[in-house]
């Protein structure tokens, strides 16, 4: 039986930040960025702009094009929570207007949980192939001002239909993972933004990739020339360069099976000016893939490394389905990041000092461009309404 996403679109904030206004306030040499980390942008969420609105934004035109009703569950992955009970999927299923029988749970293990809600449904649709189940991957990269990690924030979720019968990529099964336990990304419950150890999480998402990499092998028997696109998490652009030499490496390729640039450069592109988006940030770069190769991948198989602190990590591939390219929503993707709009410093900077979501009461000024926002919070409870740009 063939499952997996048979649609996928993302969305991002309608805000950006470029480097070089951030390296320009920073008084940084801005090819510290552009080369150093390999980024260009980061996607700034507004006040009013969380994880349920942006994968509002993602999942719409995957429902418009099929009867929403038949949806059997939301599957919900994000680091980014907004009630520590309460699955952040629930308060999109009702700004969706979703059928009443769906099950709907969030997923969470920094940035791999996204990889979890993918696997845990292709599992689903397998035993029940009658289920058509709507992943969600939905992040907001914030880090402290002033600290390495500011320059490497981002946003942005992706929305995945699992179905049979697939028309974008059949995952296939088999897979390599790895649990260790690290402290080298970490956000306790009092705190709005990460900490992480920079140089200690770059040596654990590298030995994870090994680790993976050997399990993979070991259940599949695949090898690195049966495979012929690489997409891995992306938490800053190098880090796909090096995940892919450190992978050359254990694997042994030889020279006939590398051709580095185009086993990996389109997957980095749209991450490259959007910035990380966590559990997101795998799945938009296996859309940059897609919008951005020049050839017809009908048949090739892609693999898919995901990484998440603390840590856990899963190496797995698909194949491509023939004429995968009909339902594409590539001018969809690139409209949105072409009309962001970009802010000063002083902008970002009155964007990042929201309102505290602790308190009893806010209501948010209405900066958040999209079809749907989060309005307020009253009593403690979430409010969020559909804007008059809803389509």
């Amino acid at each position: 039986m063939n499952v997996g996403i048979d649609l996928i679109h993302f969305a991002t904030a309608d805000y950006y930040l470029g480097l070089d206004t951030f390296a320009a306030e920073k008084n940084i040499d801005v090819d510290k960025f552009y080369i150093g980390i390999g980024q260009e942008k980061m996607s700034i969420a507004p006040p009013d702009e969380d994880v349920v609105t942006l994968s509002a934004k993602a999942a719409a035109p995957i429902l418009a094009q099929i009867d929403s009703d038949e949806i059997t569950a939301v599957l919900f992955a994000t680091e980014s929570g907004v009630d520590q009970s309460k699955s952040a999927g629930v308060f999109m299923h009702g700004l969706l207007n979703l059928a009443n029988r769906c099950r709907v749970i969030e997923f969470k293990h920094a940035c791999y949980s996204g990889a979890a809600a993918l696997q845990m449904a292709t599992t689903m649709v397998r035993a029940n192939p009658k289920e058509k189940i709507l992943v969600i991957a939905a992040d907001i990269a914030k880090y402290d001002v002033d600290t390495s990690g500011e320059a490497t924030q981002g946003s942005g979720a992706v929305a995945m239909l699992i179905t049979e019968n697939p028309r974008i990529i059949n995952i296939e099964p088999g897979s390599g993972y790895f649990t260790e336990d690290v402290m080298d990304f970490w956000r306790p419950n009092h705190r709005t933004t990460a900490l992480v150890d920079g140089k200690y999480s770059t040596k654990v998402y590298l030995n994870s990739l090994k680790q993976t990499w050997d399990h993979f092998t070991e259940v599949t028997e695949k090898s690195f020339a049966d495979i012929d696109y690489f997409c891995y998490h992306i938490p800053f652009t190098k880090m796909a360069e090096k995940a892919h030499k450190t992978l050359i490496r254990r694997a042994k390729a030889t020279v006939n099976d590398v051709d580095f640039d185009a086993q990996t450069l389109p997957g980095q592109l749209y991450n490259r000016i959007i910035g990380n988006s966590y559990s997101a940030s795998l799945f938009i770069g296996f859309i940059s893939l897609l919008d951005n190769v020049d050839a017809d991948i009908s048949n090739k198989r892609v693999s898919f490394f995901s990484y998440g602190s603390g840590c856990v990590a899963e190496f797995f591939t698909g194949v491509m389905q023939p004429g995968y390219q009909s339902v594409l929503m590539t001018n969809n993707h690139r409209t949105q990041i072409m009309n962001r709009a970009p802010l000063s410093y002083t902008e970002y900077l009155a964007f990042y000092h929201q309102p505290d979501s602790t308190d009893e009461n806010i209501t948010f000024e209405h900066n958040n461009r999209g079809a749907y926002r989060l309005a307020g919070i009253q009593d403690y409870k979430r409010y969020y309404e559909k804007t008059a740009s809803e389509t």
